[in-house]
């Protein structure tokens, strides 16, 4: 067998790009944006800015103007939900509070059994109709 030795290079190492511009630069080329792209398949997630984009588009509202609609009733069902309320949303289901009772559990790695307090956790009941639809 025989070996070969290779010299190292000198050179500094090229400074790589953010990985943001290379899936944007990867996007572009097809024609789509990344938000765009996400939403297609049906994976990934609506973020706020896009979710506010689609009221606008839908209502005729400014961008301004929807953001702010967006922002006051996702305030609304935060504080219902906080004040122990079920909030429904028709045509998408219902977000309720729910008590956990205490509970005991295993530490992983340890397997030493630790005990889990009482709290308090937020359900998510799908509507039929959305179920229907899916």
């Amino acid at each position: 067998m025989l070996l070969t030795m290779t010299k190292k290079s000198t050179k500094a190492p090229a400074a790589k790009k953010p990985a943001a511009s290379k899936a944007s630069a990867r996007d572009e080329g097809q024609g789509r944006s990344t938000r765009a792209a996400g939403n297609e398949s049906g994976s990934g997630k609506v973020a706020k800015t896009q979710l506010v984009e689609m009221v606008a588009d839908k209502t005729g509202l400014t961008k301004k103007q929807s953001e702010e609609a967006v922002s006051a009733m996702l305030d609304v069902v935060v504080d219902a939900i906080r004040g122990g309320q079920s909030v429904g949303l028709p045509g998408l289901g219902t977000l309720s509070v729910k008590a956990t009772a205490a509970r005991t559990g295993v530490r992983p790695g340890t397997s030493e059994k630790i005990q889990i307090p009482a709290g308090k956790k937020v359900a998510f009941k799908v509507a039929s109709t959305l179920k229907g639809n899916l």
